[in-house]
């Protein structure tokens, strides 16, 4: 909405109160600037992208209370893998990914890659590798700065 309608009164004559609609309109904040999208379109996007990634809360709680149907990589270098990384969690450096790595694993196996945080492409770097070797991925948002902010543990060696 961009502007205030507003019934006004002007005038009295005979009992009667004579009344005037107004708008008064004030600037758009820099959210509203852009109008959202509508609210279907809302719904694919934000569905396909749960398609993409997952978070931190998710995947600790997969790990805890539920089957872990997922295999969760860590695709930093060993040595930041070995200061600290997800529970669970095995060490396969974007560089390391291959098919003769992933032929252990089943071909519907899902992956869920992560990296340092935000500030990292890693996990997009690994996830476009995964993708392109036909394997189901996932990233999770945040990676091990998202996992600390959530307030979990982290393993070490």
């Amino acid at each position: 909405m961009n502007g205030i309608l507003a019934n006004v009164g002007i005038g009295r004559q005979a009992g009667h109160w004579f009344t005037s609609s107004i708008t008064v309109s004030r600037p758009m904040s820099v959210v509203s600037h852009i109008p959202a999208a509508a609210s279907t379109e809302a719904l694919t996007h934000f569905q396909a992208r749960l398609g993409f990634e997952t978070d931190c809360a998710d995947v600790w709680y997969a790990s805890q209370h539920e089957s872990r149907d997922f295999v969760l990589l860590d695709v930093r270098t060993p040595t930041l893998y070995a200061a600290g990384h997800v529970p669970g969690a095995l060490n396969m450096p974007v560089r390391t990914i291959s098919a003769q790595r992933l032929a252990e694993y089943p071909a519907d196996t899902l992956f869920v890659v992560y990296c340092a945080g935000p500030h990292c492409n890693g996990a997009n770097k690994a996830a476009v590798k995964l993708a392109t070797l036909g394997r189901a991925v996932k990233e999770m948002i945040g990676g091990l700065t998202g996992w600390l902010d959530e307030g979990f543990g982290l393993e070490r060696g």
